[in-house]
């Protein structure tokens, strides 16, 4: 596991996870990145699956994008933590490590899931983050994992959850 300073859309992975909504319909921050640079089909696959419940993830091809599979993961709003949203963005991080190894994919890449419009507190998703896709990869096998962080503070939290 590995984090980088990173744009998504662009890295060379098996799969890409996108910060979703429960709609699938495309939206802004990372998820409006994604379509963007997937182009129209994905919104057309996105939808064709009839939403998401939060907490899950679903799957489609990547089309114009480097990565074979968007996995559109749906976190939890945040609400002050006493609304299960650990629980929820845990459960983001397990429903998209089962999606990789059901396609056969070897390499997955994560935004920061649900720090951003979902306001998140990014040291509290961090280690989730990193707990629940260390707890995957000892339960199912290795896989070459990226966390990809927009902005140095971001880098900086998925750096020091690594080295512990």
């Amino acid at each position: 596991m590995r984090a980088l300073l990173a744009d998504i859309t662009i890295l060379d992975v098996d799969a890409i996870v996108t910060a979703a909504n429960a709609a699938l319909r495309g939206g802004g921050g990372v998820d409006g990145a994604i379509h963007r640079a997937a182009g129209p089909a994905l919104l057309a696959a996105s939808l064709a699956l009839g939403g998401c419940p939060t907490g899950e993830a679903r799957i489609t091809p990547g089309f114009r994008l480097r990565a074979r599979h968007v996995i559109h993961a749906v976190g939890p709003v945040w609400q002050g933590g006493g609304a299960g949203e650990p629980d929820l963005l845990a459960g983001c991080y397990r429903h998209a490590m089962a999606l990789l190894r059901q396609v056969g994919g070897r390499s997955i890449a994560f935004p920061a899931i649900s720090t951003g419009v979902y306001r998140f507190p990014p040291a509290l998703a961090a280690p989730i983050a990193v707990a629940t896709v260390r707890q995957s990869l000892a339960e199912h096998g290795p896989a070459e994992v990226a966390f990809a962080c927009f902005d140095a503070p971001m880098l900086a939290l998925y750096d020091k959850e690594l080295a512990a």
